[in-house]
């Protein structure tokens, strides 16, 4: 009776076994399907789409645009005033011919700033403008950082899904056995119940993986300038090989050397240093320079009784310093400030790129070791285990719990695997960021 019971219970659990199955196969075949209908976009493509499109690069290439309009609008003169005017009018007749004195007045003047302070307003400018064209540089080096390990997430999340599917395959196949073994009288009950579960585990992760996988596409075709809601499909077959980096001292000079991070502290620094010395120079009067015509009528008093002539009037003006205590002073000490400021932050960002040198090729000789170890060791040791101990359950001299573990453990490292190859390629796209997109190979 007992027995009944179970078998009946084990019958109804199967049913619902197979309907969950059966709905997830469906929606994973589905997906996979409306995944291998888009056009395939390599690492490249992504790459080349992003530069292309990226919003945020055409606003920082937007800014360098509108930046290198400054310099010439700094190294111009001050736009000069031109005057008009009537000067000594008489008030009870406004009559021009009543007074001497009464004249119109046509009046030119010109500011004209001490000699070199205009040239340096520019060059502070113009540095200003390189510094943002480095920064536009920068922001695309970073923009291909960004979408190269993006794109390697996402092929990460394909090959766990694809290593998801080959297990659940194993583990079914593993279900079929458990149940001729117990149909025959050979097995248990629990033995099936357990790779049942254990399948139900991988259905579990493989929907949490399809949804992360879809949240890292959304996140590429947003770097694409693309619509979130567009299919990415990757390439199945990638290269694997892993190149032998330059030496760490020799990256380091590639990087003072390309780095446009480091051209932009570099280009600021020259600015802040310009406008250091503009301040000092700003000791020195500026001047202003006038002519004025002054036009008359009527007739000089007799006996001379010809036409009144006109007038030339010329002025001289020279900006006295007087408050330099107070303002000049003051902005010097502000200027030498400013330029330690972009001095110091210049050597704080080059020890930032050692930084970022050191830790990528950290990163990556790890993960070169661990593919090679992965590849060439373990994994086909696991995979060996996996059916040694298949066969061994198959023939009663193994349990089948060991079973299950040993494809537990295969399915592990082949998901570390598939990351650390990941992982490798990711490191390379960061070294290479950090260097400045400049060969980082022997």
């Amino acid at each position: 009776m007992i027995k009944t019971i179970n078998s009946r219970r084990f019958f109804a659990w199967n049913i619902q076994f197979i309907f969950i199955m059966t709905s997830c196969w469906l929606s994973s075949g589905l997906y996979a399907e409306e995944v291998s209908n888009r056009a395939v976009v390599t690492v490249k493509m992504a790459v080349d789409e992003a530069v292309r499109n990226n919003p945020g690069l055409a606003e920082m290439q937007a800014r360098y645009d509108a930046m290198m309009e400054i310099p010439s609008q700094l190294g111009s003169l001050p736009d000069p005033m031109l005057t008009l005017g009537a000067m000594n009018l008489p008030t009870d007749s406004f009559d021009r011919d009543q007074e001497a004195m009464t004249q119109m007045q046509l009046g030119f003047s010109q500011v004209i700033p001490f000699p070199g302070k205009l040239s340096l307003r520019q060059e502070a400018a113009e540095f200003e403008a390189r510094a943002a064209y480095h920064s536009v540089d920068e922001m695309r080096i970073r923009l291909v950082n960004h979408v190269v390990t993006t794109w390697w997430q996402v092929f990460y999340l394909d090959r766990a899904i694809d290593t998801i599917e080959s297990n659940q395959a194993l583990l079914r196949q593993f279900i079929e056995v458990a149940k001729t073994k117990y149909e025959t009288g050979m097995g248990l009950q629990q033995d099936v119940l357990l790779a049942q579960l254990e399948l139900s585990r991988l259905i579990d992760q493989k929907i949490q993986v399809v949804s992360l996988r879809r949240n890292q596409a959304i996140r590429l075709n947003v770097l694409m300038d693309r619509s979130p809601q567009i299919i990415v499909a990757l390439p199945n077959d990638i290269s694997k090989l892993m190149p032998v980096l330059l030496d760490e001292d020799a990256l380091y000079q590639l990087a003072e050397q390309f780095r446009p991070l480091l051209k932009e502290k570099e280009q600021s620094v020259a600015a802040a240093e310009s406008r250091l010395t503009l301040a000092k120079r700003d000791y020195y009067p500026d001047f202003k320079v006038g002519v004025v015509y002054g036009d008359r009528t009527g007739d000089n008093p007799q006996p001379k009784g010809d036409a009144r002539s006109d007038f030339l009037s010329m002025k001289l003006g020279i900006k006295v310093p007087l408050y330099a205590g107070s303002k000049q002073a003051k902005a010097v000490n502000q200027r030498s400030r400013e330029y330690q400021k972009n001095r110091y932050a210049l050597l704080d960002e080059k020890n930032q790129v050692m930084s970022e040198i050191s830790t990528a090729v950290t990163d990556y000789h790890r993960a070169q070791e661990q593919v090679s170890l992965f590849e060439n060791g373990i994994v086909p040791q696991a995979r060996q285990t996996v059916q040694s101990m298949l066969a061994g359950y198959q023939v009663s001299e193994v349990d089948f719990l060991n079973l299950v573990r040993s494809q537990v453990t295969l399915f592990n490292y082949e998901l570390q695997y598939w990351k650390a190859l990941t992982e490798a390629k990711q490191a390379l796209s960061r070294l290479e960021a950090a260097v400045g997109e400049e060969s980082v190979y022997e």
